[in-house]
């Protein structure tokens, strides 16, 4: 009998009034794609992270390829042959590729200085053998978000893991870098027998990869099925603990007067060069108008300069009859916008801060929060934070507790909570569901649907064509920071609009 990479028996773990782990008992065994799901504070990051020795576990034991861990520490884990890839990057922004991925194991010139050259050819080397393509020489601040997880990905082969750890490895992905990434893990399984253990929200991407998933439910180990035993339907109600429905929801909805303009819109990216060219479409009242596009063709900087983040360079834009052209973040703000940001560690939410500090972001000077908008009312103020985390069910034990210290999709709810409590008439909406369960995608969507049908114009931006198609009334696809077409959601379908956002336009599209 083989002996299980990974062996957890009877694992718990206790924070300050949590349960993070319940009596979990698993094995993992060598060369199996092993997959653990579940709703957000289930306990799956605490379990994993109790694997890579980042947590001590309160009760139970871990063996790694049979030998028990006395010391939990990732220098132990990495030494055994097991790496993580954490859902935020730990990266050196300023740092080249080259130079993160090497880091803390650099080869070296004379035992001194670090061999910059060496690094490269090592990053190209390993980065052609496992299918993951980066230029080594570029800075990591100036890479998309799918090159950085490459990076992180690269830095855990580098140390000769052969047993990878990744959570929530494609909620920053696109649908094509997802299936790349898929690639890369069926060959690191099959052609060099390394184990691959996937944390994740997506169901159908477990259903693609896995050969078992485990099933997390408040703590507890709900069950471990073969994945070529179940569908999305078993897996969803074994998460939940309840029948989810995902029905369509932009139905016909009455739209009032144009609430966005924008014309000609021009903008650069961070590295100087033209992102947004010629970019025009409006958003009604009542609306939603979806943008879809592979990650990197202008969706971004759409949002960040509309909202103020990133400066125009050319063409006009008016929101709620102003003209915001000009305007910085908090003008935009202020005359009615709340914004959901892409990236919400960086720009988001402050991590260091109280989920009641990040819920208070943007009202901290106004009544009823402030008096005479300098003195803080506490009870007001922590009341206001009780009840948006009990609507959005934000999975914490209190609302002092550091956002940081919560998972990704609960860290999300925080942005979506304080966003939707601003009474604004415009919401600018990138990514919503990112790294969030199945349970919180369904009330998101339905949230931003009750927010459509209050008469807000509401301008979506997602990876996730689902999320697009169920949300939208119209969908935009864009292409190296152009409109490519213009749609209603009913008149096209998902294969065709591919078309339009790749660039091959199945048509010429006149607007």
């Amino acid at each position: 009998m083989v002996e299980p990479v990974i062996k957890l028996k009877n694992i718990t773990k206790k924070f300050p009034g949590v349960l993070a782990n319940d009596n979990i008992s698993l094995e993992i065994n060598k060369g199996e794609v092993f997959a653990i799901v579940g709703e957000n504070g289930a306990g799956k990051s605490t379990l994993m992270k109790i694997m890579y020795g980042l947590y001590k576990p309160t009760g139970g034991e871990v063996y790694i390829k049979g030998e028990k861990i006395q010391n939990f520490n990732p220098k132990t884990a990495i030494d055994k042959g097991v790496g993580m890839v954490h859902q935020h990057f730990m990266l050196v922004p300023s740092f080249t590729i080259a130079q993160n991925v090497v880091l803390g194991m650099e080869l070296r010139k004379n035992n001194i200085f670090v061999d910059e050259k060496k690094a490269i050819e090592s990053t190209k080397k390993i980065s052609e053998e496992y299918g993951l393509k980066v230029d080594p020489k570029l800075p990591v601040e100036m890479v998309s978000v799918g090159i950085q997880q490459r990076v992180e990905i690269l830095k855990t082969l580098y140390r000769g893991a052969d047993v990878l750890i990744l959570d929530e490895p494609t909620a920053v992905l696109t649908p094509q870098e997802t299936e790349e990434l898929f690639v890369v893990i069926r060959r690191l399984v099959k052609e060099m027998g390394k184990t691959v253990i996937i944390i994740t929200h997506k169901l159908n991407e477990v259903l693609a990869i896995s050969n078992r998933v485990a099933v997390m439910r408040a703590g507890k180990l709900i069950g471990i099925k073969n994945t070529n035993e179940v569908d999305e339907k078993i897996l969803s109600e074994m998460m939940v603990g309840k029948e989810v429905l995902f029905d369509k929801l932009h139905k016909e909805n009455k739209q009032g007067e144009v609430l966005i303009q924008v014309d000609n819109l021009k903008a650069k990216d961070k590295r100087g060069f033209m992102a947004l060219n010629g970019v025009s479409f409006q958003v009604k009242a009542g609306e939603i108008l979806g943008v879809a596009g592979i990650e990197g063709n202008g969706q971004t900087e759409l949002i960040e300069a509309i909202s103020g983040m990133t400066p125009i360079e050319g063409g006009k834009m008016e929101i709620l009859n102003t003209d915001t052209t000009k305007f910085n973040t908090n003008q935009i703000r202020n005359i009615g916008v709340s914004h959901i940001a892409e990236d919400r560690m960086s720009t988001g939410l402050n991590g260091k801060g109280s989920i009641m500090e990040n819920m208070l972001m943007g009202k901290q000077h106004t009544e009823p929060f402030a008096k005479k908008g300098i003195h803080l009312k506490s009870d007001v103020v922590r009341n206001f934070s009780k009840k948006l985390i009990d609507k959005f069910d934000v999975r914490t034990a209190s609302e002092n507790v550091k956002v940081e210290n919560l998972s990704g999709g609960n860290m999300q709810k925080v942005v979506i909570a304080r966003e939707f409590s601003f009474d604004s008439k415009v919401l600018l909406i990138s990514q919503p569901t990112r790294g969030v369960d199945i349970g919180a995608i369904e009330f998101i969507h339905e949230e931003i649907i009750k927010k459509r049908n209050e008469g807000c114009a509401i301008l979506l931006v997602s990876a996730e064509l689902d999320e697009i198609f169920r949300l939208s009334d119209r969908i935009i696809t864009m292409y190296e920071g152009k409109v490519t077409g213009e749609f209603n959601t009913d008149e096209i379908d998902k294969s065709d609009i591919g078309y339009y956002m790749t660039g091959n336009r199945a048509k010429e599209v006149n607007f």
